[in-house]
């Protein structure tokens, strides 16, 4: 939304969203978690319908919680219920639902999906996940630094593994709010090169800095943030045992985090793998805000929320 300041109608991708607007997001997500009974009404009687086409565990609950601690109501809708794309199209699952239901939430593996169905839908849309991004998780992994650190601007954050979708809504949001994130990767896994190009041609704006590259501690050096995910994520199941062999340098153990700053914190956007891209010793060191993490993707979502369907 270069050049404009019109809000998205939709909650797609965070470089859809201005820095201000998104800094907006992050002082409301922190206002409700100071103080959620003042919002208990805040969308009363709205309905949210929550179209699931992966398992979830903390996307389900905090969007059901969320809305229901706003006021509102949520339907869960299955592939045993719609089938997109199969027993249904995108667009007539669109018509139908903004007819029936006030917002939609959609977690689904093609992004293409995602924004086909905020195309075509006169409602607000949220992504909760794609293939392509995860912003939902982006928002509740700033309001989280945020929350230990201070601020943003110009914190340090390394995120090593699979230049995946949630290391693209990372590099968004770093570059939306002025941190600095290295991505460091095995050949081969490097974010997706219009994320790079995007971030290269937005980070001047507000001073984030974004790098590229292979070297887990060159990454980790001096910086706040340690971040990993999975090395395989939803859909990628066949790869399993090849994406064992590529990351197997690219583990967040002590002897990689001994090269960040002594006050770093770990993250993970969950679930994870012990003993695979992160070791015990780390995720449930007295660095590791997985859980504050993962408990503000509630708060983050209900400002979200709020935003697209008061």
């Amino acid at each position: 939304m270069d050049g404009t300041t019109m809000r998205p109608k939709d909650f797609i991708a965070i470089r859809d969203w201005s820095a201000e607007d998104l800094l907006a997001l992050l002082d409301e997500a922190a206002a409700i978690k100071a103080d959620p009974g003042k919002y208990r009404r805040g969308l009363e009687g709205k309905a949210l319908a929550l179209i699931l086409e992966k398992p979830s565990l903390r996307t389900r609950v905090s969007f059901e919680v969320g809305i229901h601690q706003l006021g509102g109501y949520s339907l869960v809708l299955t592939p045993a219920e719609i089938n997109l794309g199969k027993r249904e199209s995108v667009r007539d699952v669109a018509k139908n639902l903004e007819r029936m239901v006030d917002g939609i939430m959609i977690r689904t593996f093609r992004h293409e999906t995602a924004v086909e169905m905020a195309e075509e839908a006169s409602i607000p849309v949220i992504n909760g996940l794609t293939d392509f991004c995860h912003p939902c998780q982006a928002m509740a992994d700033y309001l989280t630094i945020r929350e230990v650190k201070g601020r943003l601007e110009g914190i340090r954050i390394a995120y090593v593994g699979d230049g995946n979708n949630v290391a693209h809504s990372l590099v968004f949001g770093a570059v939306r709010l002025g941190a600095h994130i290295t991505v460091a990767h095995p050949p081969g896994y490097a974010p997706d090169a219009g994320v790079i190009r995007w971030a290269a041609e937005h980070a001047g704006a507000t001073g984030a800095r974004v790098e590229i590259l292979e070297d887990p501690v060159a990454a980790v050096r001096d910086a706040d943030v340690v971040y990993t995910d999975v090395w395989t994520s939803m859909g990628m199941e066949a790869e399993a045992e090849q994406r064992k062999r590529d990351f197997r340098l690219y583990q967040v153990d002590d002897a990689l985090v001994a090269h960040a700053r002594e006050d770093y914190v770990f993250m993970h956007c969950l679930p994870a793998h012990r003993g695979e891209e992160v070791s015990d010793g780390v995720i449930d060191s007295g660095h590791s805000v997985v859980f504050q993490q993962a408990e503000n993707r509630l708060h983050a979502q209900k400002a979200v929320l709020l935003a697209l369907m008061a």
